[in-house]
């Protein structure tokens, strides 16, 4: 038995998996002005739709909606299936205060009130 499919619905599949991903994913990457949407996103890289995404090199800030997850330094790394490859040489979590310099005691006060 062999598993063969005209390239009319092999095609019509691959857009309809992406399109699935696109979809499901609110993760998308921030490269200075423009934003691209994320496919995939595993603890050492991630994956972009390889129509859009040029190779990208440098630092970038991945997004949850609107809220910034990361901080990234990443690489192209490859083009598989339609999906181009990244992976992260540096990935840092974002904050979303400054971190202290001094251990803070359990009982401060949290304010000061005023008279």
């Amino acid at each position: 038995m062999t598993d063969f499919l005209p390239e009319a619905v092999r095609q019509g599949l691959e857009a309809a998996r992406k399109d699935a991903l696109r979809k499901s994913s609110r993760l998308r990457i921030m490269d200075g002005e423009r934003m691209y949407p994320i496919l995939r996103l595993w603890d050492r890289g991630f994956s972009l739709e390889a129509e859009d995404a040029p190779h990208l090199r440098g630092l970038v800030d991945i997004f949850d909606g609107g809220r910034h997850l990361y901080q990234c330094l990443i690489i192209a790394s490859d083009e598989e299936n339609g999906e181009m490859h990244y992976e992260f040489k540096r990935n840092t979590a974002a904050a979303d205060k400054a971190p202290l310099d001094f251990e803070r005691a359990e009982d401060a006060p949290i304010a000061l009130l005023g008279r």
